[in-house]
This record gives structure tokens, C-alpha cells and sequence, in this order.
């Protein structure tokens, strides 16, 4: 048992619901499950990898990376997603020694212990990650960021997840459980797709194509309005909308 249930006063001795072993086993069923749905000709899925230009180093790995390239150590170029993974048990399971059978106790609703993707402290660092990786160099402006769990957010983490995709800051929280409860319905969507619940494979392919088909750029910072104008003036004399915009990038990141 991993979690005790609600009510529960007696002695415990309980496994956490995500440590070292359960954190390496979530990671390589991510990397399991994108081998087998992207195309092995293209992209290659890293398991703690280091993009060291962006931060990313062997003291902070990245959990999963999508790739050009098979190697651990990456360049910025070489990577088309980043991924951080926050997921931990959410049914709790009792082993009968005396039949040899496995029953369920309850699903996370039931237990004292909370999912990843419901508690402060782990959102609270994925995004910690998220923005350290956007505030590194430049070079980490074109590449998508993407918070994978397997749990649905609360109402309030859900308008910070529409924030913070809206902000550029990180391109989603993805769950990729269809059914993380037993009994009763959850979450879909946030407003905004800060979250989104994958309930199929193909709806996960078809999220990930979608990523890789945009140029996505990051650009962030505090400007007055009159230096705004003037940077939006000069990037007005291009010819094309894409010029314009990339100009703009450009003068913003230089200003």
C-alpha cells in the first residue's frame, strides 16, 4: 500500500508516491510510449539528457527530450520538446498473500497522500523549471516546454496553466491518463488548453505534430509604450508579415 487511507490513525510505514524508483519508471514509460508513436527515422527520445547552452546540465537533466540527434549531450538545435514528468500513483492496489490476488483500496480521492499534478510543491517546480529554462539563453526560445502527469489540475492551477501557456512560459500540462479516477468524470481541458487530458494515442500524436509544425519564438520583457511604438515602426518596414515579426523579435531581444 502506498497511501493510507483517510481517517487512518494507526502506525505507518508508507512507500511515497513518487521517489527515485517510481520517478525512473514513469520517465522510461513516457520514453516507451513516444518511440512507439513517432516516427524512428526522425526523432530520437532522451531520457535525462543535458542541453548545457540552455542550463540543462548532469546536476538537472532533463526528464525526456525529443531529439534530431541520439546522443545524451544536446545541442539547442538538436531538440524539438522538452518534457518534465510529474507523475505518481494514483490508485492505491492491496496484495492478498493468502489467495494471491491484487484488489483496489480506492483511487486518489480516498487516500491521504496526493498526485503530483494536485500538489503546490510539484507544480511549483516544473514551472520553476519551465521559466529557468526560458530566462537561460536565447537559444531556448524556439523550444517547446511541456509538463507531463497523470492527474487533472485544480481550478486554480488550471488559471495559472492558461497563464503561463499564454505567457509563452511553458506550451502545457499534459495528462496522458484517460481515466485517473475509477468512478466519475474529470477534467477535460482548462479554458485556454494550459491543461489538456490525452485520452488516446492518436490525440497525443496529433498534440505533438502540432508542436513541431509551428515556429514557435519566446519573447518576453517590460517596455514603455513609446519604445514599444518605435520598435513595432521599424519592424513595419518589412515586406512580409513573417519579416515583421521576426524583426520585431529580434529589436525586442536587443532592446
Amino acid at each position: 500500500m502506498t497511501y493510507w487511507p483517510k481517517g487512518y490513525n494507526g502506525t505507518k510505514s508508507t512507500l511515497q508516491s513518487r521517489n527515485t524508483l517510481i520517478g525512473n519508471f514513469t520517465e522510461k514509460w513516457v520514453c516507451d510510449l513516444l518511440t512507439n508513436i513517432l516516427p524512428e527515422d526522425e526523432y530520437c527520445i532522451m531520457q535525462q539528457a543535458q542541453i548545457p547552452a540552455i542550463g540543462i546540465t548532469h546536476k538537472s537533466p532533463a526528464d525526456i527530450v525529443i531529439a534530431t540527434a541520439n546522443k545524451k549531450v544536446l545541442m539547442p538545435d538538436e531538440v524539438k520538446l522538452i518534457f518534465e514528468v510529474k507523475m505518481s500513483l494514483v490508485w492505491n492496489w492491496q496484495y492478498d498473500e493468502t489467495t494471491g490476488t491484487i484488489k483496489e483500496i480506492g483511487d486518489y480521492r480516498t487516500h491521504q497522500g496526493r498526485p503530483s499534478f494536485t500538489r503546490s510543491d510539484s507544480i511549483l517546480k516544473a514551472i520553476g523549471k519551465g521559466i529557468d529554462i526560458r530566462v537561460s539563453n536565447v537559444k531556448a526560445s524556439k523550444i517547446p516546454f511541456i509538463i507531463l502527469g497523470n492527474a487533472p489540475l485544480s481550478n486554480g492551477f488550471c488559471k495559472k496553466a492558461d497563464y503561463l501557456k499564454n505567457a509563452g512560459i511553458i506550451q502545457g500540462f499534459w495528462s496522458l491518463n484517460p481515466f485517473p479516477l475509477n468512478h466519475g468524470n474529470t477534467r477535460k481541458r482548462s479554458v485556454k488548453n494550459g491543461f489538456i487530458r490525452m485520452d488516446n494515442v492518436d490525440e497525443l500524436n496529433m498534440r505533438l505534430n502540432q508542436l513541431f509544425k509551428q515556429d514557435l519564438n519566446f519573447f518576453s520583457g517590460m517596455e514603455n509604450p513609446k519604445r514599444l511604438g518605435q520598435l513595432i515602426e521599424i519592424a513595419n518596414r518589412e515586406e512580409t508579415y513573417e519579416n515583421k515579426g521576426l524583426k520585431f523579435l529580434n529589436l525586442l531581444k536587443g532592446s
